[in-house]
């Protein structure tokens, strides 16, 4: 059976997206990993810029772009379906 491949959960940390809350969501995110084991089925990055600024926070799962999303559970739930589908 081929393995899975990790799900790529990409967040910018630019001075902008990261004042508006990519900074808990972050903390939040390596904590889920962490705590749940994840480490070898979700990969974790961080970015400069997306150059998504006025709609940030920006990050990406997988192939879907989100933006506005200050709530670390919010994202957390979205990372939960990303890895059930």
């Amino acid at each position: 059976m081929a393995e899975k491949e990790k799900l790529r959960v990409e967040l910018c940390m630019g001075s902008s997206c990261f004042a508006r809350g990519n900074s808990s969501t972050l903390m939040g995110l390596e904590g889920f990993v962490e705590e749940n084991g994840l480490s070898d089925r979700v990969d974790l990055e961080g970015h400069l810029c997306l150059g998504k600024c006025n709609t940030g926070p920006h990050l990406k799962i997988g192939d879907k772009e989100y933006s506005g999303i200050t709530d670390p559970d919010a994202v957390i739930d979205l990372i939960r379906k990303a890895l059930e589908e």
